[in-house]
């Protein structure tokens, strides 16, 4: 069976409740198309069931980075 397992980080800007809500929404969908890849694959039905699973991925990413972005800057040595 098919199982894909959301790796987060707990950081307090996921605290608020717009990310925390949106998190929600994402982690269901995730759940909706981890088991659509799993009734199409128990049917044979591979392409479907990589779409699923190619959904789920992306629900995954995008859950993981809700929250502000932080970019890290390097400054060359003189």
């Amino acid at each position: 069976m098919l199982s894909l397992q959301l790796q987060t980080k707990n950081t307090p800007a996921k605290a608020d409740p717009f990310h925390r809500d949106q998190r929600a929404v994402l982690l269901t969908e995730l759940r909706v198309h981890e088991a659509e890849a799993a009734a199409a694959a128990a049917l044979g039905d591979l392409p479907r069931a990589a779409r699923g699973i190619l959904k789920a991925l992306d629900c995954e990413r995008r859950a993981n980075t809700l929250g502000p972005q932080v970019l890290q800057l390097i400054k060359p040595r003189p």
